[in-house]
């Protein structure tokens, strides 16, 4: 079974010699997406960049033919867990009635300095 690269202009461009996602099967697999929007400009605050990640995410996935309804892993890393409440917040609202398995630990530096970065998993159901 061979993969698939997932490029999309809606969604910054990789930063270094990865892809934005990787098609296997019917899985989709991310990378690590930043809150840096598709023209390149870091947003403030833990807020702001967790959904900016979020609509990074759904446009990889758009790309790939999914939705955020087809996320069964997320992967949060952020630099201060101080807010979680907050990027918890934003994050319930475009996982409120689908709860995928999810993972959260505080790292002590992401690229370009962002606060939260997030890498997900999604399956297509037959």
């Amino acid at each position: 079974m061979s993969h698939i690269a997932i490029t999309t202009t809606q969604a910054p461009a990789a930063i270094g010699p990865y892809s934005q996602a990787i098609a296997l099967g019917n899985a989709v697999y991310t990378s690590g997406m930043l809150p840096i929007d598709a023209e390149g400009n870091l947003k403030e605050g833990i807020v702001d960049q967790t959904h900016q990640i979020v609509k990074n995410l759904q446009a990889v996935l758009a790309e790939a033919g999914l939705s955020l309804a087809d996320v069964v892993k997320t992967s949060v890393f952020m630099t201060n867990l101080e807010h979680f409440q907050q990027m918890n917040e934003v994050y319930s609202q475009y996982f409120s009635d689908h709860h995928p398995a999810r993972t959260t630990v505080e790292v002590s530096k992401l690229p370009r300095d962002a606060k939260i970065e997030i890498e997900l998993i999604a399956v297509k159901r037959n």
